[in-house]
């Protein structure tokens, strides 16, 4: 049974870092896609960051050059550094996992691409 479970979430200041992890569990290969979405109440879950199994990031244009996703393959940890926050940051972050791959594409940043999600962690990022 896969299991995700996030934390690192809490509140800072505009221009300050935070850095969220997700921890994996029952993953059935070290080679799945891996990503981080976020949502905001009222508003559709946003792809922020995607891993394919080759390696492959994918940023959203909004966190370009600002966050960094990573993985920790031997202990199954997927990693989003957050810096330089801004308000508009402020939101819930779900880890997302699936054994498909997609090469990188656009279909990496796309919910409907993965099976498995965690709970959340709420950053709240105040100006």
């Amino acid at each position: 049974q896969v299991q995700l479970v996030e934390s690192g979430g809490g509140s800072v200041q505009a221009g300050e870092s935070l850095r969220l992890s997700c921890a994996a569990s029952g993953l059935t290969s070290p080679y799945w896609s891996m990503a981080w979405f976020r949502q905001v109440p009222g508003k559709e879950r946003e792809g922020v960051a995607g891993l394919d199994p080759e390696g492959t990031r994918i940023y959203a244009p909004s966190v370009k050059g600002r966050f960094t996703i990573s993985k920790d393959n031997a202990k199954d940890i997927v990693y989003l550094q957050m810096n330089d926050l801004k308000p508009e940051d402020t939101a819930m972050y779900y880890c997302a996992a699936d054994p498909r791959a997609y090469g990188g594409s656009w279909q990496t940043l796309l919910d409907t691409s993965y099976n498995y999600w965690g709970q959340g962690t709420q950053v709240t990022v105040s100006s």
